[in-house]
């Protein structure tokens, strides 16, 4: 029995193994959201094309979007989110 055969002695029809990259065939890494399945570097080098945008905040803008103070059916001593783990 050579290697090959004892290698690739079962169907691969689920899980991990089933799965590759479409572009390089890369089995890790895979990124499989909204069905890209694309490997993370190939998704780094293609994102761009695709029409992923990289989006950076400043430290004021994401504060506001952490903590958006006292509202409707928010307590106002309650300052984040993670206070209550």
């Amino acid at each position: 029995m050579s290697h090959e055969s004892v290698w690739n002695s079962r169907p691969r029809n689920y899980g991990k193994g089933s799965r590759s990259c479409r572009v390089c065939k890369h089995k890790a890494g895979l990124i499989r959201k909204y069905d890209l399945n694309l490997c993370r570097q190939c998704f780094r080098e293609k994102a761009k094309d695709i029409g992923f945008n990289k989006v950076s905040l400043t430290w004021s803008e994401s504060a506001a979007w952490e903590s958006p103070g006292p509202g409707p059916g928010r307590p106002a001593t309650c300052a984040s989110r993670n206070e209550h783990d």
